[in-house]
């Protein structure tokens, strides 16, 4: 059976399906699709910890359908900017997981992951799959990967 490793951008996927649809996410839609495909052995959402109630509760919802949600602090700075950035974690994840799975797949539209994609790629039997808005995925990650999944309504919430 093909072993499947998810490593899921929550902030990327959230606002990009917010922007372009004005949904959010089905990640048990995604998880079902998966599971169908192989068996998934990994599965890492990286998200932002603000401690309101809506966002524990989701991230609840995302451990009971199998997934280790990665906690970073939400900081806003003076000037009004906001950090969260998961980019680093993601790819020492991938590339540590890489090795030992069949399939990675990576939910984010963010044109820095190309280089990363491109990199395991070279392992013999790794497949690289995005999943990610159209309009709001970078072009040279859509072209890293093996392939490439819209994001459309069978993956959205009602």
């Amino acid at each position: 059976m093909t072993r499947i490793a998810v490593f899921a951008d929550v902030q990327n996927i959230y606002y990009t399906t917010r922007q372009a649809f004005g949904r959010q996410f089905n990640y048990r839609a995604l998880w079902e699709t998966l599971s169908q495909q192989g068996d998934i052995v990994v599965a890492l959402a990286y998200a932002t910890e603000r401690g309101d109630d809506g966002q524990t509760r989701f991230q609840d919802a995302l451990r009971h359908l199998g997934f280790t949600v990665k906690l970073k602090p939400y900081i806003q700075r003076s000037d009004g900017s906001t950090k969260g950035d998961w980019d680093v974690g993601i790819a020492v994840d991938v590339m540590t997981h890489a090795p030992q799975v069949d399939t990675v797949v990576l939910l984010s539209g963010d044109g820095d992951f190309d280089v990363l994609l491109s990199a395991i790629k070279v392992s013999p039997g790794v497949r690289t799959e995005v999943y990610g808005v159209e309009s709001l995925t970078a072009r040279s990650l859509i072209e890293s990967a093996n392939d490439y999944h819209p994001i459309e309504a069978d993956l959205l919430l009602p």
